[in-house]
């Protein structure tokens, strides 16, 4: 059986089809942001986001933890659908979507954050986790949140009070 158990390996497959839906969000955010102020920040921020996924699943190899597919891609169908939900307009990408879409975002990279301290905290005895490395995709979880923070406060503000 792979380190960790049973349990752990639910655990890493469940943030693996978080991970799936938060790349397929993200991605899309920064596309519908193209040519627009935030488009920058949103692509860095959607990569960043692959690159933590690849990162963990590393983890789950260097753990002997296998991928289950079946949790990702129903995972990822659900976030598709969540796009079709109506902000106020039919015709156009509402203003109210951003703040929605930043908000899912944030909650996701959140609970990103928390898998890697979980996984800080068992690095101290779990030879095959990398306590600097989990550190340090901690740290950036942190900054993730920050600009996803940063960019919802801005179209709410732009939202709420254009009347």
């Amino acid at each position: 059986m792979e380190t960790g158990g049973p349990f752990l390996a639910i655990y890493l497959n469940d943030h693996l089809a978080g991970a799936a839906a938060g790349v397929g969000r993200s991605r899309a955010l920064a596309q519908a942001h193209q040519g627009r102020p935030d488009e920058e920040r949103l692509g860095r921020l959607a990569d960043e986001i692959a690159a933590d996924r690849g990162a963990l699943l590393a983890v789950m190899a260097s753990l002997g933890v296998p991928v289950r597919h079946y949790k990702s891609i129903a995972l990822s169908v659900a976030e598709k659908a969540g796009r079709l939900k109506f902000n106020g307009s039919l015709k156009e990408r509402s203003p109210l979507t951003d703040v929605v879409e930043y908000e899912f975002l944030r909650l996701a990279v959140e609970g990103k954050a928390a898998g890697w301290r979980t996984l800080r905290a068992l690095a101290d005895r779990t030879p095959d986790l990398d306590a600097a490395e989990l550190e340090k995709l901690h740290d950036r979880a942190q900054r993730q949140i920050d600009v996803l923070e940063d960019l919802r406060r801005t179209a709410a503000a732009e939202v709420f009070t254009s009347g």
